[in-house]
């Protein structure tokens, strides 16, 4: 997916000094990655520049799901609080926060010793969380849209009746909730010396069914084109291995849910691409391979 090219102006970089007492005095260092979000290294902090549609209380929404992880999981990185407490200020109509900076590398997911630390981590991740009692998210978040089993209208083209019903029962049956990273893959955490040091970027946070996320775990860290579901049944094990608050997960389950968040990845193709967003031959390829597993894992 294009990244977004959003400055970090003059404006802005008096916020970060006047409102978290940080002098911006080093040249930032535009860090990489950010479909929505750009972010800045100034020193030993990072400065992020969230969209102009992103409400100020959604971010700090999202930035309370990282508090409350950071609380006995100190990779769980969150963002620094402001002179009033507030951890969002806007500024030229953008939500800008400021976080620490934690030196690391995205962790390399063909490794297996990786992808099982990735499962195990995702366990701590759920134990932090699983006491969290958020009030109800200020916007739906994107992942939500469909969830429940009502039919997404942003992507026709992957209707699938049958998944929507197993969506409802499912989510009859599975009644654990609690908040979720939301975009739990490779690039949103990072490792140093062989081992995961943080978990980043909490934009996409909702409160759901732990399952889910680690499906769609399972999909990201060990089988991107869903094509090796040994991998992904080794993932889901070593997850509840690590004490995960997930409960068992079959095959159909891994499947179905992985389809919901494929469904949801379409989606947000589709919106980018009537939003002006420009996605070069390896986005479009890297999208088809994924409405393939779409329909793939259809059990």
């Amino acid at each position: 997916m294009p990244f977004v090219e959003t400055p970090l102006t003059a404006a802005m970089r008096d916020a970060v000094r006047d409102r978290w007492g940080r002098p911006v005095e080093d040249e930032p260092k535009r860090l990489y990655g950010g479909e929505e979000s750009a972010a800045y290294r100034v020193g030993g902090i990072v400065v992020r520049v969230g969209p102009a549609g992103r409400s100020s209380a959604e971010a700090e929404w999202c930035h309370a799901i990282a508090a409350h992880a950071a609380l006995s999981m100190p990779e769980a990185v969150a963002p620094l609080r402001a002179d009033d407490g507030a951890t969002v200020v806007r500024v030229e109509g953008r939500p800008v926060s400021v976080w620490p900076y934690v030196e690391g590398e995205w962790p390399d997911a063909d490794d297996e010793s990786v992808r099982r630390e990735g499962a195990r981590f995702l366990a701590r991740l759920h134990r932090a969380l699983a006491d969290c009692r958020p009030p109800a998210r200020p916007v739906t978040g994107f992942l939500e849209i469909g969830l429940y089993g009502e039919p997404p209208l942003d992507v026709p083209e992957l209707a699938d009746p049958q998944l929507d019903r197993w969506l409802a029962e499912f989510h009859r049956r599975r009644t654990v909730r609690h908040p979720l990273h939301g975009d739990y893959y490779t690039g949103n955490t990072l490792a140093r010396d062989g081992r995961l040091v943080a978990v980043l970027d909490w934009d996409e946070a909702v409160v759901g069914a732990p399952e889910l996320e680690v499906a769609t775990a399972a999909l990201e860290w060990a089988d991107e084109d869903a094509e090796t579901p040994e991998q992904r049944r080794r993932f889901v094990a070593d997850y509840h291995e690590a004490g995960g608050t997930a409960g068992e997960m079959d095959d159909e389950t891994v499947a179905q849910l992985i389809r919901h968040r494929l469904r949801r990845e379409a989606a947000y193709f589709e919106l980018a691409r009537r939003r002006g967003d420009r996605h070069d031959e390896d986005d479009i390829e890297y999208h088809r391979r994924r409405n393939k597993a779409f329909f793939t894992l259809r059990p």
